[in-house]
């Protein structure tokens, strides 16, 4: 059964409200929380909503229940998810992506229509404004010929780059239309960015795990991947790349401070300022990935790592393919003194991004309906992916460990060790399902034990299903047939 509206908002403030007064202490670990009961009677609310709050505290591992006991406040230690990667002293040495033959497998597997898509990493289409993108982009095929034209440049229609600059400034960034060059999506800004910065044979730094986009971009172009260890909840560790930087001659970092893709975490202020003074100290330029920055779950927009660039070694690039439309593929990038070779490169590779689809988006964002539908999506995302998490819990077996996101709409999953995750998404693809294998996050091939699934979906029955499957899957099971994993 799906909640309605306003029992989805008030069980998601009952949830934030406790989790608030265990964030401040007031309810210490050990507490026994108010009784379903009591808590029903005390709020105004019915029993089914303080129920599906509790559940919520418990997938964000606030909360678990004793039996014929209660629900009680959970340890920090027991709230921390995923193993947080040891810091080492013998980082890997850069070499050649190693997974390319599996990332490319996966690329081509999440584009299927066919497959649950649990190994995607785009929104359910109910979520997006289809409806007004259509509209605008039937105003915008319709004005007069010769108009658009002047938009049919490398960098890219001055109404959609004004329209972004104005964004910039919630991202404590400023700046203006001439600074930003639209791309076809994030994944040529991504391209362009690394072309930009680095020739064939050079290192270049990323995350581990790694969106696995990037990994391709750098294997395509000749480059070196040195990974970096990432903390799954305050980003890549900064230690470690000073140490690599001892080490290593780096051309370029990618990074994503705001909504990792996988792990979903956002990087503290005050660990941005530390990597921007950090790569200053060194000379070495970031590429900066936000493609997920809007979608995070706090009450402000995260701010950029550019923010804290006075040197301009900060490329930032981003798309609005996860927030508004997949099928339109526009991004940009801002990439400040590198403008200029950035946009050779466009002309030298696709010349231009269509026309029609970035007039359709520079009238959505002028209408003033973005902030609205923004605050809707991220409210949607954070409901599903608690859904998720708690029945991922709920399904998997003992030891899993699951990543609580900041923002955005996926969760990393870590099974126990010896589950083999390409060879499960071997065995998903024929039963349905598609899944992201953790070995396709990194350039060496690890997480083999990893799973990157997107919870960007409403609960439906399909969906439950779907990690039935999975589970089965897991677990070694005899799979059943589950009619509704058919599309439709």
């Amino acid at each position: 059964m799906t909640a309605t509206g306003s029992e989805r908002f008030a069980y998601e403030r009952l949830a934030a409200d406790i989790g608030e007064l265990i964030r401040t202490g007031t309810l210490r670990p050990g507490d026994r929380v108010p009784s379903v009961r009591r808590m029903s009677t005390s709020r105004g609310v019915s029993t089914p909503t303080v129920l599906q709050a509790y559940r919520l505290l418990e997938a964000r591992r606030l909360i678990g229940a004793r039996p014929q006991s209660g629900f009680y406040v959970l340890p920090p230690e027991t709230r921390a998810g995923l193993k947080k990667h040891e810091p080492t002293l013998a980082l890997p040495e850069p070499g050649a992506i190693t997974t390319g033959d599996l990332i490319m497998r996966v690329l081509e597997m999440v584009a299927n229509p066919a497959l649950v898509p649990l190994g995607t990493a785009l929104p359910a289409e109910e979520l997006l404004p289809n409806a007004a993108l259509a509209r605008a982009l039937r105003g915008a095929t319709r004005q007069p010929s010769g108009g658009p034209k002047a938009d049919l440049t490398p960098s890219g229609s001055e109404a959609l780059r004004r329209e972004i600059a104005k964004r910039s400034l919630d991202a404590g960034d400023a700046v203006t239309p001439d600074d930003i060059v639209i791309t076809c999506g994030c994944a040529e800004a991504l391209s362009l960015c690394l072309r930009a910065l680095a020739r064939p044979g050079e290192t270049v730094a990323v995350e581990s795990p790694a969106y696995f986009g990037t990994l391709q971009a750098i294997e395509v172009l000749g480059l070196r991947a040195l990974e970096i260890p990432t903390d799954p909840e305050t980003g890549l560790r900064v230690e470690a790349l000073a140490e690599a930087l001892g080490r290593t001659k780096i051309a370029a970092l990618v990074v994503t401070p705001n909504v990792h893709n996988p792990l979903g975490c956002i990087m503290p202020d005050e660990r941005k300022r530390d990597l921007v003074s950090l790569l200053a100290a060194h000379g070495v330029p970031a590429i900066e990935d936000d493609t997920y920055g809007e979608l995070a779950f706090g009450e402000t927009r995260p701010r950029t790592l550019r923010a804290f660039d006075t040197k301009g070694l900060v490329l930032t690039c981003g798309s609005f393919s996860k927030t508004l439309t997949p099928e339109y593929r526009v991004g940009w990038v801002v990439p400040g003194p590198y403008r200029d070779r950035v946009l050779h490169l466009k002309l030298a590779t696709t010349a231009a991004t269509a026309v029609p689809p970035q007039l359709a988006l520079a009238s959505y964002l002028a209408s003033g309906g973005y902030e609205q539908h923004l605050r809707r999506l991220r409210r949607s995302l954070r409901g599903t992916v608690d859904r998720f998490a708690f029945e991922i819990t709920e399904r998997f077996p003992e030891g899993t460990r699951i990543s609580h996101p900041a923002g955005g709409y996926l969760l990393w999953v870590q099974l126990p060790e010896g589950i083999d995750t390409v060879a499960l998404q071997r065995r998903a693809v024929t039963r349905g399902l598609s899944v992201a294998p953790g070995p396709a996050f990194s350039a060496s091939g690890a997480f083999s034990n990893y799973l990157r699934i997107n919870a960007g979906h409403p609960w439906s029955a399909r969906t439950r299903d779907a990690l039935d499957l999975l589970a089965e899957l897991i677990a070694g099971k005899r799979v059943r047939r589950v009619a509704s994993l058919s599309p439709g």
